[in-house]
């Protein structure tokens, strides 16, 4: 009984997981009962990850974090390379507004770490308006160590939550 159980939730989250189909250009099309649903070959779906005017493609083709070494806040050329993608982004979208979260990680106090966030989230701020994105468009906030992307006592962890998250909202009230 259990084994026929089991092999029918298989079964049933193996047909929840239909992807959709993508031509050869990357776009979307058919999906996988082929009816073209999802917006016909190549076609762009507003608010997807294909549209270059949506925050999913914001976030999955252009970047929305930038990471910090560690005590520092000072931008990497890898973070200054994301950063000029938000900035050219941002320019060609001004409808939008952002949010610049700062983030750290577990180690040291919580003041430290809210202070520590906020020169983060200021740094990625302050390279934004230096490329051109107006500075009333843009926002910043510390959470410290308290919005951790990864909990454990590891290099690793610690790497991916010393971070400049870069929020993204329509119009004014960000």
């Amino acid at each position: 009984m259990k084994t026929n159980a089991l092999i029918l939730c298989a079964a049933l989250a193996l047909t929840a997981c239909a992807q959709p189909q993508f031509d050869r250009d990357g776009g979307v099309g058919a999906d996988a009962f082929g009816s073209g649903a999802l917006g016909g070959a190549g076609a762009v779906v507003p608010g997807s990850a294909n549209d270059p005017t949506s925050a999913a493609y914001f976030q999955s083709q252009i970047g929305d974090r930038v990471l910090f070494a560690v005590d520092e806040s000072t931008l990497s050329p890898d973070a200054r390379a994301v950063l000029d993608g938000q900035a050219q982004w941002l320019a060609a979208n001004p409808a939008y507004t952002a949010l610049i979260e700062g983030h750290a990680d577990e180690q040291g106090t919580r003041q430290y770490n809210l202070a520590l966030g906020g020169r983060r989230a200021n740094a990625a701020r302050d390279y934004l308006i230096t490329r051109g994105v107006p500075a009333g468009r843009l926002r910043t906030i510390s959470y410290g160590k308290e919005r951790p992307l990864e909990v454990c006592s590891v290099e690793a962890c610690y790497a991916q939550n010393r971070r400049a998250v870069t929020v993204l909202a329509v119009g004014a009230g960000v």
